[in-house]
């Protein structure tokens, strides 16, 4: 099993900054991929950025060059820099962690979700 522990969210206004942190831990090997996703009311989850064990990042359309996604594989954390936030930001936004080895016996392979921390930007 894995649990994310996510820290950071808050309201802020257009054109501010967030940092969101999301830690890892539990009886794993390895998780491959981290990333972040959001969802605001009344739309899917959608694709933030993630980053994968050996760094490769993957930052949606939206949030080009506005987020940076980054990770830390000795502290099994992931953490995502916002910045020039607009209203659209405001969303709950829900740590994952894909591709996750975990001890057994037996042992297993999935992903799980964090809890969600709220982002709200106002105008």
């Amino acid at each position: 099993q894995v649990q994310l522990a996510e820290s950071g969210g808050g309201s802020v206004q257009a054109g501010g900054s967030l940092r969101l942190s999301c830690t890892a831990s539990g009886n794993f090997y390895s998780i491959k991929t981290l990333g972040w996703y959001r969802q605001a009311p009344g739309a899917e989850r959608e694709l933030v950025a993630t980053v994968d064990e050996r760094g490769i990042k993957n930052h949606g359309v939206s949030v080009e060059g506005r987020f940076t996604i980054s990770r830390d594989n000795a502290r099994n954390s992931v953490s995502l820099e916002m910045h020039n936030l607009k209203p659209e930001d405001t969303a709950v936004y829900y740590c994952s962690a894909a591709g996750a080895w975990t001890r057994g016996p037996p042992d297993g392979w999935g992903g799980y979700w964090g809890q969600g921390t709220q982002v709200t930007v106002s105008p």
